[in-house]
């Protein structure tokens, strides 16, 4: 599938906001409602668009301690690797993971009340996996950019 203009100007708003009625874009593209509706579903059907979720305030919920670990495993046979992404991919704690190039393996968003959570996090369930060598955290001080959007 090719991108025109419409359909990427359709993906901004809808990553802006994806609550808006198939009317809003419509006006908002210049287009009909049918036409919106049609290419909203070709985006869904290629797998353009993945799926829609709510972005939830961390403050409110009291998870608002971000913390970025790196993760350097022991070794890096293929059984070390599968096991600790299946392991580390149960951590409710664990928003991200990346498995990485550099001197360390993989990198762990980590999001938890405060440090005490944080410290209980790193006791009793990170370090737990097997095959774990050696860690290195980092705190958020403040939070300069987050977006979920991908622009075009």
């Amino acid at each position: 599938m090719i991108f025109d203009a419409t359909d990427k100007k359709l993906l901004e708003y809808l990553q802006t906001d994806s609550k808006q009625t198939n009317k809003e874009l419509a006006n908002k593209l210049n287009l009909s409602v049918t036409a919106v509706y049609e290419r909203i579903r070709k985006l869904e059907r290629e797998g353009y668009i993945k799926s829609y979720v709510a972005l939830l305030n961390k403050e409110q919920v009291d998870k608002a301690f971000v913390t970025f670990c790196h993760i350097k495993l022991v070794q890096h046979t293929q059984d070390f690797v599968v096991k600790f992404e299946k392991e580390v991919a149960k951590l409710n704690e664990v928003l991200e993971c990346y498995h990485i190039s550099g001197d360390y393996d993989y990198l762990l968003k980590v999001l938890v009340k405060d440090m005490p959570a944080f410290r209980e996090f790193m006791v009793n369930k990170l370090t737990s996996i097997n095959h774990i060598g050696s860690t290195h955290s980092m705190f958020v001080i403040n939070e300069v950019k987050h977006t979920t959007a991908i622009n075009f």
